[in-house]
């Protein structure tokens, strides 16, 4: 009976160790998919904001992000890292958009002393038609910044008008309904982070 009853109790164990992983492997969809996760889960990533788009117009989180979208921080005068990160991401953009998902790539300036709408606009548009430029005033920015926990720093150099800025590359999936959904790195070029974002888009 003793070891009728200690049988039992292993096979408890094992059977809640069995339903436990399963269920962190079900709801842990980001490590599926080999995306960036945070500290913190999901929700310390992302959240409200209020920014300005390339006509001007004051427009929050809401009215920007009406589909799966990747969230980029950077600014036009970016001299190499900025141009190549976000062609990559047009680039995902597409490769998805061939395999029948639709996501809007979003760029958002951390310059925005010079990074006026029409500049947003320019820039944009010479990415990709689907592309929402997005500006504001620094305490704007700086807000959007510290949700997305992305990192800048204006460098001091001497000719006030080219300066560089400092910046942390990440790119940021985030859905309408449920917010931040994963993170990719530079490294990863447009077919990689299509194939990632494919799959977090097939487990939301």
């Amino acid at each position: 009976m003793a070891n009728t009853k200690l049988w039992a109790g292993v096979a408890g164990v094992v059977l809640i160790g069995v339903l436990g992983f399963t269920a962190f492997k079900v709801f842990t969809p980001k490590e599926e998919c080999n995306a960036g996760v945070v500290a913190g889960g999901p929700g310390a990533i992302g959240g409200p904001f209020e920014l300005v788009n390339e006509n001007g117009e004051t427009v929050t989180d809401q009215d920007v992000i009406t589909e799966p979208s990747l969230i980029y921080f950077g600014y036009t005068f970016c001299p190499d890292v900025c141009p190549f990160d976000t062609v990559r991401n047009a680039e995902a953009v597409d490769i998805l958009a061939e395999r029948g998902y639709s996501v809007t790539p979003i760029f958002i300036t951390i310059d925005p002393a010079r990074d006026t709408p029409a500049a947003m606009d320019d820039f944009t548009a010479n990415v990709h038609e689907k592309m929402i430029g997005l500006t504001g005033t620094p305490e704007q920015i700086d807000a959007a910044s510290k949700a997305y926990r992305t990192y800048y720093k204006r460098n001091d150099d001497d000719d006030p008008d080219y300066y560089t800025v400092d910046h942390s590359t990440f790119t940021y999936l985030t859905f309408p309904d449920t917010g931040f959904a994963g993170y990719f790195r530079r490294e990863l070029n447009g077919e990689q982070m299509a194939d990632k974002v494919q799959c977090l888009l097939d487990q939301h």
